[in-house]
């Protein structure tokens, strides 16, 4: 059985189980397409597996929870590239140079208080 590897992007959190295959992508039991509903994230969930040219021949597992679609995308693209690593450890350099590797640290900012929201100030008034 195949080690399941954690990627995560913003809130979201994926659990990744890769192994040979003929090209089976599987998220939460759905198909990619269905789950996301958008091609481009069905693309980012790719991107990996095009960049280590391994396209149609692993099989992927993943269970994802927390965040939003987007997030939950960038945590599955995260976890296969981890995950293509413990596979084949000559992959390395091109997923890295790709930056595929790298946990994307941008977060939402907290919410100050005095503001409309995070950055936005209320109207100021002169009289």
């Amino acid at each position: 059985m195949a080690e399941i590897i954690t990627g995560s992007r913003k809130r979201a959190r994926a659990k990744v189980m890769l192994k040979t295959g003929s090209g089976i992508i599987k998220i939460n039991s759905c198909d990619p397409l269905k789950y996301f509903g958008r091609q481009d994230l069905v693309d980012l969930v790719h991107l990996p597996l095009k960049t280590a040219g391994l396209m149609g021949s692993v099989d992927i597992k993943a269970k994802v929870l927390g965040g939003g679609i987007s997030g939950q995308a960038g945590a599955i693209c995260h976890g296969i590239a981890k995950s293509l690593i413990k596979f084949n450890p000559d992959l390395k350099s091109p997923l890295k140079s790709a930056g595929l590797l790298k946990r994307d640290p941008r977060e939402k900012e907290r919410m100050k208080y005095g503001l409309a929201k995070r950055r936005k100030r209320f109207q100021f008034s002169k009289r």
